[in-house]
């Protein structure tokens, strides 16, 4: 079937271009000295550890945000596709689905949300409701991410009897464990990324909450099956 391999063969870059992108960045700012200003430098961290960094903290400034931005539009780019393709392969064995709609919506939702993001990161205004705005577009990406992600992983379920030769359910169990994983992971972490304070564990979880909605995608690599014919 076209559609699911054409998923396969993107979805393995959606995980290794960002992931690819924020650690080049983090690696750049934090070893090459010498291509930064002295205000932009970050010594040593293991962010995923330490919360040392932001992930902006690091790719807003120049040279990372040239790897960055374009790294960003291009992950954009790949996850339309990725959802567009996704809305054909659930057409195919349902064609009157009631969650292709929402999948649809939430997915290319959070791939412009991202486009978004990476366009004024590392634009400068004092603006309180400037700052504002980013927030709410970066907290806006994760939740229509997550949440086409939990109903792409509820709709494959109930197809399941239609696609059993196609799926290794094993990665749809992984996927569905992951995506709880996150959705709990983002309710218990309200508290903290609310209330002031507490910078470290905040960008900690922010580095380690990133690889986790990217990881889905490299599930997917290894959920569809490469012999797809019935």
């Amino acid at each position: 079937m076209d559609s699911i391999q054409k998923v396969k063969s993107i979805t393995l870059w959606i995980f290794i271009v960002p992931f690819f992108a924020i650690n080049a960045c983090l690696i750049l700012i934090t070893q090459f000295h010498g291509l930064f200003h002295p205000e932009d430098i970050i010594h040593n961290t293991i962010p995923y550890i330490d919360g040392g960094a932001s992930i902006s903290r690091t790719a807003r400034v120049f040279p990372t945000y040239l790897i960055f931005k374009p790294a960003m539009f291009l992950t954009s780019y790949l996850l339309i596709k990725y959802w567009i393709y996704n809305k054909n392969i659930i057409l195919t064995f349902d064609d009157n689905n009631k969650n292709v709609s929402k999948i649809i919506f939430f997915g290319i939702g959070s791939a412009i949300l991202l486009t978004i993001h990476s366009i004024f990161l590392g634009i400068k205004f004092d603006y309180d409701l400037y700052k504002l705005f980013r927030r709410v577009v970066m907290l806006l990406f994760i939740i229509f991410e997550i949440v086409a992600q939990a109903y792409l992983v509820i709709t494959l379920y109930k197809l399941k009897d239609k696609i059993v030769n196609k799926l290794n359910f094993k990665f749809l169990k992984l996927k569905g464990l992951l995506v709880s994983l996150l959705i709990i992971v983002a309710i218990l972490a309200i508290p903290i990324v609310s209330m002031p304070g507490n910078k470290f564990i905040k960008h900690a979880l922010e580095w380690d909450y990133f690889v986790g909605v990217i990881s889905f995608y490299l599930l997917t690599y290894f959920m569809w099956k490469k012999n797809t014919s019935s």
